[in-house]
């Protein structure tokens, strides 16, 4: 069994959480100069990183998402590769294939020739474009950190991240991502239109003949440190408490619900994974804000994104026009 590294002192936690707090307004300082406006979306996208996490940006075409993930691949110091996602996509197209090899002898053996999801920071562009089959290639890779191929174990490098984009599912020549999947990404990130005045920064600063460049801020062995930071800071009963409560009254209720119960609405809701991802999160977001312990408004801050496409309203609810956020924000009210 391996041994577990020791817990630093609460003095030696302080300190690092400090310096962190400064080297996080750096990065978001660095995003900024880039990606124009979308500070929550930003936000959000760090959250996700610092805890350790994949992200979902969901948004129409043309609203900076690739920009952005290649932005955060240069700040935060991590190598990155693009899959565009197309419905001819093969899983071997993204995990890679072995090879059959012939040596001069004469002799013959298989080589692993590795996929371009053996990189730190992945960008499935489009995800939702390709068939589930291409899909759920992601699966063991996400939530494991390595996939098997032939038999054999290939691990994947560290820090492994996942940050997909998808148009919405109105759009044509989409298809769903199974709940199995989503509910491997840490939080779905909402991209919605910017306002007048950032396009109109967009307008003057992108159509120029100088364009602003992203530089490096981290490297990847410091965004590990900030990830193992950000799960020795402190968390309150409270704090649990209120994660506890949300996720479960998100769920469908076990008995015959009563008159004006939000969860009646429920068909299926958040497991425990969430519960995980809002512990996770609410540590991040509290970090990145510039304070040293979350509090009961990172559990409703963060509500939204994390729940979110973990859950699914009846037939019933959705006939009535009942919509999964309004149903969350009802839920995250009764924390505040």
């Amino acid at each position: 069994m391996t041994p577990t590294a020791p817990v630093p002192a609460a003095d030696e936690i302080l300190a690092r959480a400090e310096s962190a707090i400064a080297r996080m307004g750096e990065v978001r300082a660095a995003v900024g100069r880039v990606v124009f406006g979308q500070t929550e979306v930003v936000d959000r996208a760090l959250v996700t990183l610092l805890s350790g996490g994949h992200g979902l940006l969901v948004g129409v075409p043309g609203l900076a998402k690739t920009r952005l993930v290649e932005t955060l691949g240069v700040v935060l110091g991590l190598a990155a590769r693009r899959i565009q996602f197309t419905p001819d996509l093969m899983p071997s197209d993204i995990l890679g294939s072995e090879v059959l090899d012939q040596a001069a002898d004469g002799s013959r053996s298989f080589r692993f020739v590795e996929g371009p999801i053996f990189t730190p920071l992945l960008m499935a562009d489009e995800i939702n474009r390709a068939s589930p089959r291409t899909q759920s290639a992601l699966l063991q890779a996400m939530q494991e950190a390595h996939v098997t191929i032939a038999g054999r174990r290939h691990d994947l490098p560290r820090p492994f991240h996942v940050l997909a984009t998808q148009n919405p599912l109105e759009q044509e020549g989409t298809y769903p991502l199974p709940e199995a999947q989503l509910d491997r990404f840490l939080m779905q990130i909402d991209v919605d239109w910017p306002d007048l005045a950032t396009e109109r920064r967009i307008l003057l600063e992108t159509t120029g003949a100088d364009e602003a460049r992203p530089t490096p801020v981290l490297t990847g062995a410091e965004l590990i440190d900030l990830q193992r930071l950000v799960r020795l800071m402190p968390v309150g009963e409270s704090v649990v408490e209120a994660i506890l409560a949300l996720v479960r009254s998100a769920r469908p209720p076990e008995g015959e619900a009563s008159a004006g119960d939000p969860a009646s609405a429920v068909a299926w809701g958040p497991g425990p994974r969430a519960g995980q991802a809002l512990m996770l999160g609410v540590r991040a977001r509290a970090l990145l804000e510039g304070r040293l312990a979350p509090d009961v408004g990172d559990v409703i801050a963060l509500a939204e994104p994390i729940l979110q496409h973990r859950m699914a309203l009846t037939f019933a609810a959705r006939a009535e026009g009942a919509s999964v956020r309004r149903l969350i924000a009802r839920l995250a009210a009764r924390l505040g």
